[in-house]
């Protein structure tokens, strides 16, 4: 009796041993998973980007005749990054922003934005933004200004975008960095008079963007 009790005592010792070993190389891989997050700017890889579509969007807001905030959103944005965060200076950004996909939770104005009151997209389907310069905020490496010129309805200006850096690191999507954005435009600087002046002529755009490294692009659709 004796004996069965020793040769269950080592048993069960071996197991646990065993599940101790497994749960800590689970625990390893975690550490050095997460270990391999970045919130350093200067610590990200550099390369080409591109815009994870599912994980991308900018969502616009505009006053509606003094009574609320209207916020719909453009999604299926396309975006290219290319990153040297040694010398951000030299990063470009492009875009492309389908106008025939805003979601505005009416599909009525989701018609109406379509005519030439306001996009015309039967003869500009697509917005374009192309970076000019990016500048770090010196003070908080996580910032920078984008400087850009926006197309809009065939109308070229220019604009500023204030972003921030999230993090960036492998995920099952590929090499991932993650980005917020804040800019504003005057509607009527791109022949959108429409409703003026009771509908507001600024609208506040958020930009919202996760951005794969090019080499891992295909693997971006098996997960998040």
């Amino acid at each position: 009796m004796r004996f069965n009790q020793g040769f269950i005592t080592r048993s069960a010792i071996g197991r646990i041993g065993a599940a101790s070993v497994a749960l800590s190389l689970l625990a390893g891989g975690a550490v050095v998973a997460q270990a391999a997050l970045t919130k350093v700017p200067s610590e990200v890889q550099s390369g080409d980007y591109k815009l994870d579509s599912a994980h991308g969007k900018i969502t616009w807001s505009v006053d509606h005749l003094g009574f609320s905030t209207y916020v719909g959103q453009f999604v299926n944005v396309q975006a290219e990054l290319r990153l040297d965060p040694a010398n951000p200076s030299a990063s470009t950004l492009t875009a492309t922003i389908p106008l025939t996909d805003v979601a505005s939770n009416s599909d009525g104005l989701n018609k109406h934005l379509q005519t030439a009151d306001f996009f015309d997209t039967a003869n500009h389907p697509v917005a374009t933004f192309r970076s000019t310069r990016i500048v770090v905020d010196a003070d908080d490496r996580d910032e920078a200004t984008v400087h850009g010129d926006l197309t809009l309805r065939g109308v070229t200006r220019p604009v500023v975008m204030e972003v921030e850096f999230n993090q960036a690191g492998p995920t099952r999507g590929g090499y991932k960095a993650g980005f917020d954005g804040e800019a504003t435009i005057k509607r009527s600087d791109f022949g959108i008079t429409f409703g003026l002046p009771a509908l507001g002529d600024e609208v506040k755009l958020h930009i919202e963007g996760e951005f794969v490294l090019a080499a891992d692009q295909p693997a971006a659709s098996s997960g998040s």
